[in-house]
């Protein structure tokens, strides 16, 4: 299988922490500066497999109320449009919280061989353990 381009959208969340932490900046604020700070390391930390070709930043940040704690909550999108060597590397690098949404650009049919399933299956597990295992830290930290 050929190379993939696909774009990829990722929400950062924004929590207003306390004004102790954050200088009672809004979860708007906050969240704005995690996606900054999300996007530096897209544009300069490197991933196997993986060609960013464009971020794009344009997209309005909205606020939610949490539906556990009853709280505002910012979202700030990005906008990822990369280049993949495989699909299992996609797999790789939208296994986040933050993942939204995909759209193979290109290209317009994929077909996966017996060695190409296998290896997807694979990767597909071993970022589920791994978020798992994010998940199950982030609980003990309460």
């Amino acid at each position: 299988m050929g190379s993939l381009r696909v774009k990829v959208r990722f929400d950062y969340k924004g929590i207003r922490m306390g004004k102790l932490f954050f200088g009672g900046k809004s979860v708007e604020q906050v969240a704005e500066e995690t996606r900054e700070q999300k996007v530096a390391l897209l544009r300069n930390v490197p991933v196997q497999g993986i060609h960013i070709q464009d971020i794009d930043m344009s997209s309005d940040i909205y606020t939610v109320i949490d539906e556990f704690t009853g709280q505002p909550v910012g979202y700030a999108p990005v906008i990822v449009t990369l280049t993949a060597d495989s699909l299992d590397e996609v797999v790789g690098f939208i296994m986040k919280e933050e993942f939204r949404k995909i759209e193979v650009l290109e290209p317009e049919q994929v077909i996966l061989n017996k060695s190409d399933t296998e290896r997807l299956l694979f990767k597909t597990n071993e970022k589920l353990k791994e978020y798992r295992a994010y998940l199950e830290r982030k609980m003990e930290k309460g």
